[in-house]
């Protein structure tokens, strides 16, 4: 978008400029079909004065040869006007949804915020059709009005009063049809609305089938379901009705202009004014003007929802990033310490914590609101309240998110996986022509792959549904080791494996990060006794620091947190 915060008109401007090309080829293809159209009545009207009523054969050939080659050239423009339309509706729909895609996953986040993925993904894929489809609607338009005028300028070169019939009327009937396009743009932009909300029900539910399934929330489920289709389908009918009577009503009062159109042009011919050629013509050219006319109704209906998608789209586009990118860049090669001093956000109160290059640091904290707390600021996801966290003794805030992400990784405890075999989710981060064969080993997918059809090429379905809970956390232990950042922070990354895979996995952890820094946010004892020291976060502030065998002995706080 050429604007930082753009409007529905910016999104509609730029998805057209961008198309212009195409555009302008497709309405000129269109207009001179449409401008032949226009001529073969009057063709007809000639062959009919000076062929069939004066009885020559010749000239009745030659107006015959005509009318052939004038259809084989409308067939033509019409094939090749309607190829580029589509093409530029097609191009400025993807154009659209590359921007959507792009902002939606830029590292300053917020686009996301009160929207959930189903509802995205109904933005990004409908509204955006939507609005692609406007170039069509725009070329078709230009071609529909060309049409128009080429009839009035050959009704008024018959007659002055059938011109001024059709110059006069159009207009009339363009502003009623973007009068009554008005109700439809509002309900358009609802049923869109309605139906990213009912799209992100869905995804939300398909999501938590099987834990709907374990806790027999079936029913309750379908109920919500059912609402909320129930909203969306309403929504749907109202607009359909608007557009529904949009068409019908221009359609009477173009009904009446042709009508208008024949009964001047059946007077005049009585009086003489105009030959029976001319009078076949201007019959065949009322006839005509339905088509441009019909055209002109649907653009204003693709106009209108095309408008309504495009203020959804910009409202997405123009989400301020939850974070700013800074203008330092880390200095090469990074080392690796992290540092927080007096971090407040959330549940934290005056974090100060000092991690070494190289470090394996466990935290525990006494309430998981905390941790989400801590691995936020340590993502930059959000910035601290107050405090400053700082890698290599530069604050996260100077620093670029994409460019501090190559560095520090956050693994999240809940971290999907993405459609594709288990080798391809291990290697989606890794560095090219890095072997990923030690990270599988030491987060234990080496194991899960021995028992799987495909082996590491087994497909793991969307989200990883196909593994079980503690295979899917391997897999994606492995995708973090395996992207061999500096510094890795990772969240409880065993909670749904066994004992002894746990203790496994712990010591692989410690022997592929060695000389890197790691951070694990858990209460496993297993992995916080590898760690080469533990920080207590009790009560959103850090209390104490030393081994996890020696704050077992300290603590009750942390005795409760970790043993219990």
């Amino acid at each position: 978008m050429s604007t930082s915060s753009p409007s529905g008109r910016d999104v509609l401007r730029e998805s057209i400029r961008g198309q212009r090309r195409d555009v302008g080829v497709g309405a000129l293809l269109g207009s001179g079909h449409q401008i032949g159209e226009a001529l073969v009545p009057v063709l007809i009207g000639v062959a009919i004065d000076q062929a069939v009523t004066d009885s020559d054969t010749g000239a009745l050939l030659v107006c015959l040869g005509v009318l052939a080659v004038g259809y084989v050239a409308l067939a033509l423009s019409f094939r090749f006007g309607a190829m580029a339309g589509e093409r530029a509706a097609a191009r400025a729909e993807h154009t659209l949804r590359i921007s959507l895609v792009r902002r939606i996953l830029d590292p300053g986040g917020g686009a996301e915020e009160g929207r959930l993925p189903g509802a995205l993904a109904n933005i990004a894929t409908e509204d955006a059709k939507r609005v692609g489809a406007v170039n069509m609607a725009l070329m078709a338009g230009i071609s529909a009005l060309t049409g128009i005028l080429t009839c009035a300028v050959v009704l008024l070169r018959m007659s002055l009063t059938l011109g001024l019939v059709v110059l006069l009327g159009t207009p009339v009937l363009l502003w009623l049809g973007h009068l009554l396009s008005k109700p439809l743009e509002h309900r358009s932009e609802a049923e869109q609305e309605r139906a990213a909300h009912a799209s992100a029900v869905a995804a939300d539910l398909v999501t938590g089938l099987r834990i709907l399934k374990g806790i027999g929330g079936e029913s309750a489920a379908i109920a919500r379901y059912r609402t909320t289709s129930r909203d969306s389908l309403g929504a749907t009918l109202k607009a359909a009705r608007a557009q529904a009577f949009q068409s019908g009503v221009v359609l009477a009062l173009t009904g009446f202009l042709i009508a208008a159109v024949a009964l001047v042009g059946g007077r005049l011919a009585a009086q003489g004014s105009i030959s029976l050629g001319e009078l076949v013509s201007a019959v065949g050219l009322a006839l005509f003007l339905l088509g441009p006319l019909e055209t002109l109704s649907w653009v204003n209906a693709e106009l209108a929802q095309g408008r309504a998608s495009a203020t959804r789209i910009a409202e997405v586009v123009a989400t301020p990033a939850t974070i700013t990118a800074g203008e330092r860049s880390l200095s090469q090669p990074v080392r690796g310490a992290v540092r927080l001093d007096g971090v407040r956000h959330g549940g934290l109160r005056g974090v100060d914590l000092d991690v070494a290059p190289g470090e394996l640091l466990g935290v525990v904290a006494t309430d998981p609101a905390h941790a989400g707390d801590l691995l936020r600021c340590l993502a930059r996801r959000t910035d601290p309240d107050t405090g400053t966290v700082a890698l290599d003794g530069m604050s996260l805030r100077d620093l670029d998110p994409a460019e501090l992400r190559t560095a520090m990784l956050v693994a999240d405890h809940d971290a999907d996986l993405f459609a594709g075999t288990v080798r391809e989710n291990v290697t989606a981060a890794a560095p090219d022509g890095a072997d990923p064969e030690q990270a599988m080993a030491a987060a234990g997918v080496t194991q899960v792959a021995q028992t799987l059809p495909d082996g590491e090429h087994t497909p793991v379905g969307e989200r990883g549904h196909s593994l079980s809970g503690g295979q899917r956390q391997r897999v994606a232990l492995a995708r973090a080791l395996a992207a061999e950042r500096p510094v890795l922070v990772v969240h409880d990354p065993t909670t749904a494996v066994d004992a002894v895979t746990e203790a496994r996995i712990a010591a692989g952890l410690r022997e592929i990060r060695k000389g890197r820094t790691t951070i694990l946010v858990t209460t496993s004892p297993a992995l916080l006794s590898v760690t080469d020291r533990v920080v207590l976060l009790d009560e959103g502030r850090v209390t104490d620091t030393a081994p996890h065998a020696e704050l077992i002995q300290r603590h009750e706080a942390y005795r409760t947190a970790v043993l219990a």
